[in-house]
């Protein structure tokens, strides 16, 4: 999945866009509000963390200006103000969380995790399909108990797949969500990547709808 940084402190993003990397997110840096409004408002994100105090265009004022164009992507606000009054604003304002400066990495995933199952509209850490498991907080899908031995991309792949299960996934979307910015991302790469999957999972797991996209769902997601 795609996270989107907006963040002016080059070793905060840094550190920030490590983590992320590390935990089989694929992270893209904005280094000021201008940068970061643009990308935000072109891409197609999963989440963004957003800095409030920024140069040229300021976080708040970014959040405002995507919600006001029905961009519902998740957004957790980072910022060194830590106001009470700020906090308020940022949620008011669209945010769907909130972590001041300094941080420690850990509580940063673990809210990024939560934003993005509350926005899928999932409440807990597994997500559970047949006998098929999504394992968010240690980054695992296990089969019938069976942990499975998934690249970052086939694990980027079927994570969002079933975070969004019985919902048919664009194959554009699921693509924006996989792959980085910079990396190739036509039709056949992904098909490929969706038939290397097929081979690990459940036979039947991932359906193609000809013409509309990808979906599981809990009548086909049955492991034989």
């Amino acid at each position: 999945m795609r996270i989107l940084i907006v963040e002016d402190e080059a070793k905060v993003a840094e550190d920030v866009s490590a983590a992320l990397q590390s935990a089989g997110y694929v992270p893209d840096i904005a280094t000021d509000g201008e940068e970061g409004w643009f990308l935000g408002d072109t891409e197609d994100y999963s989440a963004v963390i957003l800095d409030l105090g920024l140069p040229i265009i300021d976080g708040l004022t970014i959040l405002k200006k995507w919600r006001s164009a029905g961009r519902t992507v998740p957004v957790l606000i980072l910022t060194a103000r830590g106001n009470w009054t700020e906090r308020v604003t940022g949620i008011d304002a669209g945010a769907d969380d909130y972590l001041a400066k300094p941080f420690q990495v850990e509580e940063l995933l673990a809210r990024l995790r939560a934003i993005l199952r509350r926005s899928a509209g999932h409440a807990v850490s597994e997500i559970v399909v047949g006998e098929t498991t999504l394992d968010t907080r240690q980054m695992r899908i296990i089969v019938d108990g069976r942990p499975l031995n998934l690249t970052p991309l086939e694990y980027r792949a079927a994570a969002y797949l079933m975070l969004h299960n019985g919902r048919v996934v664009p194959q554009h979307e699921l693509s924006d969500h996989v792959y980085g910015v910079d990396e190739l991302r036509d039709h056949n790469t992904l098909e490929v990547l969706i038939g290397r999957m097929r081979k690990k999972l459940p036979k039947d797991f991932i359906k193609t709808r000809r013409g509309f996209g990808y979906v599981i769902s809990e009548s086909d997601g049955v492991a034989t």
